[in-house]
């Protein structure tokens, strides 16, 4: 998502590196035969990835804004969302895919929306609960942070135990980003850069019953990984490939939104590469190149064309590199 990652005047460039390397796992682990062939490590992998982006999104919600500058970022969340998803649930119902529809209706379209998506866009609809839901409870005047706080854990449980709306574990990482941001206020003081975080890492994820995160096990290796990552920022990365990742951490609306286009169209390709390298490597990484940059030409494609504000809600999606 693009919203400002800032410390007062200074843009926090650890969270860009961080939302790179969960939005690239992200696209990896979409391509089935990638998590069919190495399911331990799809498994480790979607105990931290998403859980770690839901943790930065809550961070840097921005809740200090009017009611309509609040509903206009919500908004152009929901309309990119909605026409992916009424899209993905159509292609489910012409498709024989695990999730496949076997009646379309406009019923189960506003369902899928609104109630229970499916597909890979989850992610948009929980934050805009996620973020509604906080921005209504730091509105409450004449509380402490903490009340506000303990308020918006009261209506995430609701919305997620009560109403089935969202999952309570990713409602709850969410809310440690929240949480952190209200308290701590500086992401990096939270998850210091350590290397010897490797440590106890390795040790938790040499026992895959830890691969869940909703556990406390999960949440430590979610911790232990942010931490770590943090560390391999500072790095001395090549000049021009931290400039891509950077680059790549700051735009992932537009890989959110189109990198499953092309992980279904990797399919078409697969057998081919498959047959030059066995492991899949090959496969994944041409896979992965080819997703962020089709999904990054879509997007500078749709800026060009001036349709970014019918689709985006802003002139120009992409940032520059």
């Amino acid at each position: 998502m693009r919203i400002p990652i800032t410390l007062g005047d200074k843009r926090i460039e650890e969270l860009d590196f961080l939302k790179c390397v969960f939005i690239i796992l992200m696209i990896a682990f979409h391509l089935i035969y990638i998590g069919n062939t190495y399911p331990v490590a799809k498994q480790l992998v979607y105990t931290f990835h998403m859980p770690g982006f839901l943790l930065v999104s809550g961070y840097l919600f921005n809740v200090r804004k009017s009611w309509s500058r609040v509903g206009h970022t919500l908004l152009w969340i929901l309309i990119p969302y909605a026409v992916m998803e009424i899209g993905y649930t159509v292609m489910a119902s012409l498709l024989p895919i695990r999730e496949h529809i076997d009646h379309l209706s406009v019923g189960l379209l506003l369902n899928k929306i609104f109630l229970h998506p499916i597909g890979p866009y989850w992610y948009l609809h929980t934050l805009i609960l996620c973020g509604a839901s906080y921005y209504i409870c730091f509105c409450v005047p004449r509380l402490p942070w903490q009340g506000k706080a303990a308020l918006l854990a009261v209506l995430l449980g609701v919305l997620s135990l009560g109403c089935g709306l969202l999952s309570w574990a990713n409602a709850a990482y969410f809310f440690v980003g929240v949480f952190i941001r209200q308290s701590v206020v500086d992401f990096r003081k939270a998850f210091p850069a350590r290397w010897w975080v490797i440590i106890p890492l390795v040790a938790l994820c040499l026992d895959n019953s830890h691969y869940d995160r909703a556990s406390f096990a999960g949440a430590s290796i979610v911790y232990l990984v942010i931490s770590l990552l943090m560390w391999l920022f500072h790095f001395p990365f090549y000049s021009p490939l931290r400039r891509l990742l950077l680059f790549i951490g700051r735009n992932t609306l537009p890989l959110l939104l189109f990198s499953p286009l092309f992980t279904m169209l990797a399919k078409s390709y697969q057998a081919f590469l498959l047959q030059l390298d066995s492991t899949g490597m090959l496969f994944l990484v041409i896979s992965v190149s080819l997703a962020v940059a089709g999904s990054f030409a879509i997007t500078w494609l749709m800026d060009r064309l001036h349709l970014s504000p019918f689709f985006f809600g802003k002139d120009q999606q992409l940032t520059n590199f």
